[in-house]
C-alpha cells in the first residue's frame, strides 16, 4: 500500500517538473512581448533551462527518466499493475504519459525541439540579475550647527 502511495507522490512531481517547463516556457513567450521583467529573473530562467536540457539529454542518450524508473519499481514492490493504480495516481498517469508505438524518435524530437525554444528564449529575453533598489526611507543626516550660520 505504501509502494503505491509513493509511486503516486513520485507521478505528481514528475508532472510538476514537466508543468514547470511547459507552463514556464509558455509564460516567458506571453511574457516577451508584453515586457514582463519577472520572467528574465536569473534563477528562474536558470533553473529552466537546466530542466529542459536534462530532458532533451536524456531522450538524445536514450536514458530512461529517473523518476519513470522509480515508480514503475514501487509499482512492482506494491504488487500493482497499471489498472490498479488509485484514481488520482490514474490520473496523472493518463494526463502524463502518451505511448504511441515505437515512441523513441517522436520524443527526442519533441524534448529536442522544446530545448531548443527554451535556448532561443533564452538568448531573445536573456535574464537579468536583480539591480539594487535604493532605500526608500533615507536616513537622516546629521544636524549641523543652524545657530553658527545664521
Amino acid at each position: 500500500m505504501w509502494y503505491g502511495i509513493v509511486a503516486d507522490v513520485i507521478v505528481a512531481v514528475h508532472l510538476a517538473y514537466v508543468s514547470y517547463v511547459v507552463l514556464g516556457e509558455l509564460l516567458i513567450l506571453v511574457g516577451i512581448p508584453l515586457g514582463w521583467q519577472w520572467i528574465r529573473n536569473l534563477w528562474f530562467r536558470l533553473s529552466h533551462l537546466v530542466m529542459i536540457l536534462i530532458v532533451a539529454l536524456e531522450a538524445v542518450v536514450g536514458f530512461e527518466c529517473p523518476l519513470t524508473t522509480w515508480e514503475t519499481q514501487l509499482e512492482r514492490a506494491a504488487g500493482m499493475n497499471p489498472n490498479d493504480r488509485s484514481f488520482i495516481g490514474g490520473l496523472m498517469d493518463t494526463m502524463f504519459f502518451w505511448t504511441p508505438a515505437d515512441d523513441s524518435w517522436i520524443w527526442m524530437w519533441i524534448y529536442g525541439g522544446a530545448a531548443a525554444l527554451v535556448v532561443l528564449t533564452f538568448i531573445v529575453a536573456p535574464p537579468r540579475r536583480r539591480r539594487k533598489v535604493a532605500s526608500a526611507v533615507q536616513l537622516p543626516l546629521p544636524a549641523h550647527n543652524v545657530t553658527a550660520s545664521l
